[in-house]
């Protein structure tokens, strides 16, 4: 099992999915997290880099950018975040991906919480534009 998980330094939650720079993939494995990495999202890359679109990062949550988004997160079977649009949150369900929106800030108390189904996850963090 693997579980991804939205973050800018790997240890914090990030706030927004489309915002965050990083994801954390945890592999699972008995109960036990054997493997993390942490990858750099996409748009970030690509703005580093000076693409310079001038477009604001929701209008891509649904987009190409999240299609470059779902190989970093392919057998994940759910994405933490404490807070996604409602596009990122439709596409991730149509990829399999269950998004589990929680208050947890920590990025391994919030995968160990999963593990043991104590994590609850919060309609209300969806945000619809």
């Amino acid at each position: 099992m693997k579980i991804a998980v939205v973050t800018d330094d790997g240890e914090t939650i990030s706030a927004h999915f489309g915002q965050a720079t990083h994801c954390a993939v945890f592999t699972v494995e008995d109960g036990q997290i054997v493997a993390r990495e942490l990858l750099e999202k996409p748009h970030h890359a690509a703005h580093e880099h000076g693409d310079g679109h001038g477009h604001d990062h929701g209008h891509h949550q649904g987009g190409g950018l999240f299609r470059q988004f779902l190989p970093l997160i392919a057998g994940c079977q759910a994405l933490i975040s404490r807070g996604m649009g409602q596009r990122a949150f439709e596409n991730l369900q149509q990829a399999g991906v269950e998004a589990v929106m929680t208050d947890i800030r920590d990025v391994e108390t919030a995968v160990h919480a999963y593990l043991d189904g104590s994590i609850t996850t919060d309609p209300k963090r969806v945000h619809f534009h």
